[in-house]
């Protein structure tokens, strides 16, 4: 059962969400032992978010103790998903909405990493990227749009001509010199990527959609998936056993989660 504030949710409480769908979230994964890969990173993605989602400060304290609450009794691992909004919002005034309440939903994880994506790709914008908000409509409708051309996702490339990102995913590349490549585009600050930033030789550099194809491999990361190996893109396909790639996949297992 999803909660709001530490207490069980009403279809009520969630009307305003459903109705103007604004509102901030991040997605964990708690692994069996307990422990989420990037927690810290999660809390300052949470607290930056919701200063420009609704000029107002995040009770960290208050997350920490919600997420404890839903996780009891829950089969590990799992995903579990925070959602900041204000059940308060009008559609006609939102700039009056400023007191953040705290969402809480879990889900069952599946094992790491699964199995290779295939993408293809769309011409695509989210709005307001370096918010991880609510405003999913025109990612999942992408989403839907190349599953029905018989692919997996849709991996997003701007009016500018640059690869971006994908439907809820970073992309990255392995260049021909076996170098990890991270698209310089505006995109989601993805808790997975920098973790693995953190820990290796990366670079980032704009991406036309012609350079992605001619790279020696592709993968994809969020807190769901670690790293999961891109198996082709659009009529390109790629290796999705590529050295480099079980390198980064070794290298994200291995990181220590921190606890609650």
């Amino acid at each position: 059962m999803a909660t709001l504030n530490g207490k069980p949710v009403s279809a009520d409480d969630l009307l305003p969400l459903a109705l103007t769908n604004v509102g901030h979230f991040t997605s964990m994964r708690v692994d069996a032992d307990g422990s989420i890969r990037g927690l810290a990173l999660h809390l300052e993605r949470l607290t930056r978010d919701c200063t420009i989602v609704w000029s107002a400060a995040l009770d960290i304290g208050r997350v920490r103790e919600c997420v404890r609450q839903a996780l009891e009794g829950q089969t590990l691992p799992c995903v579990v998903r925070v959602t900041i909004y204000d059940p308060g919002i009008e559609m006609g005034h939102p700039a009056a909405a400023n007191e953040p309440h705290i969402l809480v939903s879990v889900r069952g994880a599946g094992t790491l990493p699964p199995a290779p994506l295939r993408a293809q790709s769309q011409v695509y914008e989210r709005d307001l990227p370096q918010v991880k908000h609510t405003g999913l409509f025109g990612a999942l409708y992408t989403r839907s749009s190349a599953q029905r051309a018989d692919y997996d996702d849709a991996l997003f490339v701007g009016r500018d001509g640059f690869v971006s990102e994908g439907g809820t995913w970073n992309v990255a590349f392995v260049d021909q010199a076996g170098t990890v490549v991270w698209p310089e585009a505006p995109v989601l600050p993805g808790v997975t990527m920098a973790l693995l930033q953190q820990r290796g030789d990366h670079r980032t550099a704009t991406v036309t959609l012609e350079q992605a194809k001619g790279m020696a491999a592709a993968f994809a990361t969020n807190t769901s998936i670690g790293v999961r190996p891109l198996a082709s893109i659009d009529d390109t396909e790629f290796p999705v056993d590529h050295p480099v790639l079980r390198q980064l996949q070794e290298t994200y297992l291995s990181i220590p989660g921190e606890i609650l």
